[in-house]
């Protein structure tokens, strides 16, 4: 890695020489061809160059002189600000971006500054807002589900990237729709957020079932498979942290949005109602435990009091924190819910995108950064993965030998190869500029349909009437 870097800076202090040298080499062919010039004139007798030569020539070569010092500059000035908010994950992951397209461009250079995410959505909203986005930086971060919000209310923020080179149809459809927002693209995808299925290997074997049994289910057939697990071992089959989350993930899963064509779509949305249906099920029926508070959450994963659990692929690290349980894990997909046309087994759950903002003065390199480096670069995702446990949007990701190493802790499996197939059959939904409200009105619903019994029709009619309410205010 140093040799590396002293190769880095070797090459740039000698591209920087030769420019130097270039432009001397330059300026002073033009003085010397002006005093030719006039030697020329006053050997010939003719009337002295006077103020007209005199005054030409050094304009001449000033202008020459004016023309190599942009040059150099411009070569120099290839410096983009970026925006992000982890240090040991998206602002690694930019550090050697950084250092993966300097290679071919040792100008380069990349003015990261870390910011707590909140604060970066903050900035955005008061740039847009005061109608000045001098402020911003050129690229940022941008969790997922803020675009729609930002995109639509405040699109002044972001710079369009249909035409910034970037292959779109290389990431997965479902984290793309939320950064779309009527057609155009206003985010490159960072981190997987593939929802997974996680299971405790051996307490299913104990069940006298294997992994594979529990690949590509429905619902129902999940619970009869758990019903099996549970009596063998005397725990709930899953744990979750807050039911709007999961039933969310069962909607995006059968691809039904809950806004159409810009209107609120809960009431009469058949998805939604089976996937609330299905949850209290699971509750009902004691397959799934719910916690409220996540330390307890992990707990119940970190001490084996659950066999499983379905959310995004992040709660590998939480669970992974459990060494004693290193070869107990597998990883499958989701169930999907019955008797919805169109339900898969996929969804998304998190994640963040790259964007470029209004702000940019040099869009073209922006473009060709981002291309070169998030989209298309699998080394750099392979370096990511191993170093950040940032897993790849970028689908021909799956394909890097790296990808395919089998992971011990789950029992040899290549889970990352798996997940970002996941993520490449996730179906695209729209959650438009409400997805916090259309979440926090279904948490209400289920909460009450769950803990009061109360009708799912009339929670999720009274849903729906919270966020239109909500919208036209």
């Amino acid at each position: 890695m140093e040799s590396k870097k002293r190769f880095i800076f070797y090459k740039v202090v000698l591209y920087k020489y030769k420019e130097v040298f270039k432009m001397k080499k330059k300026v002073l062919s033009v003085l010397l061809a002006a005093a030719m010039t006039v030697s020329m004139l006053t050997g010939c007798g003719s009337k002295p160059a006077g103020n007209d030569v005199q005054s030409a020539a050094p304009s001449e070569a000033s202008k020459e002189t004016e023309a190599a010092a942009e040059t150099t500059a411009s070569a120099e000035d290839e410096t983009l600000t970026v925006w992000c908010w982890d240090p040991n994950f998206n602002v690694y992951a930019m550090k050697q971006a950084e250092k993966a397209y300097q290679v071919d461009h040792p100008n380069f250079k990349l003015d990261i500054q870390e910011k707590v995410y909140s604060d970066i959505e903050t900035a955005l909203i008061t740039a847009a807002e005061a109608g000045d986005y001098s402020t911003l930086p050129d690229i940022f971060l941008m969790q997922d589900y803020s675009f729609h919000k930002n995109a639509t209310n405040y699109p002044g923020i972001f710079t369009a990237l249909d035409d910034c080179g970037i292959d779109f149809s290389q990431f997965s459809m479902g984290k793309l729709a939320d950064s779309t927002v009527d057609g155009t693209h206003y985010g490159i995808p960072f981190d997987n957020g593939a929802t997974i299925m996680a299971i405790r290997s051996d307490m299913v074997e104990a069940a006298g079932l294997k992994v594979e049994d529990f690949k590509d289910t429905t619902w129902s057939e999940f619970m009869e498979l758990s019903k099996k697990v549970m009596a063998a071992n005397d725990v709930p089959m899953l744990t979750c942290s807050g039911g709007s989350e999961i039933v969310i993930e069962m909607l995006q899963s059968a691809g039904a949005s809950p806004m159409v064509d810009g209107k609120v779509s809960l009431v009469d949305n058949k998805a939604l109602k089976k996937a609330i249906e299905t949850y209290k099920q699971l509750i009902d029926e004691g397959i799934m435990a719910d916690y409220t508070d996540w330390d307890q959450y992990i707990a119940s994963m970190n001490k084996g009091t659950a066999a499983g659990v379905i959310q995004g692929c992040w709660i590998m690290s939480s669970i992974q924190a459990a060494e004693d349980q290193a070869g107990k894990w597998a990883i499958v997909n989701m169930p999907k819910l019955d008797d919805v046309e169109g339900a898969t087994n996929y969804a998304n759950c998190g994640g963040a995108s790259w964007a470029v903002s209004s702000n940019c003065k040099n869009t073209d390199l922006a473009f060709d950064f981002l291309n070169a480096t998030f989209g298309a670069d699998v080394d750099l995702y392979d370096d990511l993965l191993v170093n950040a446990g940032a897993i790849a949007s970028y689908l021909p990701a799956a394909q890097s030998e790296t990808y395919n190493e089998g992971n011990e802790f789950y029992g040899g499996q290549a889970v990352y190869k798996d997940i970002v197939e996941f993520a490449g059959h996730v179906p695209g939904i729209d959650y438009g500029a409400y997805y916090s409200d259309i979440r926090s009105a279904l948490t209400d619903a289920i909460t009450n349909v769950v803990q009061k019994n109360a009708d799912i029709d009339t929670e999720i009619k009274n849903a729906q009437d919270t966020v239109e309410f909500n919208i036209a205010e």
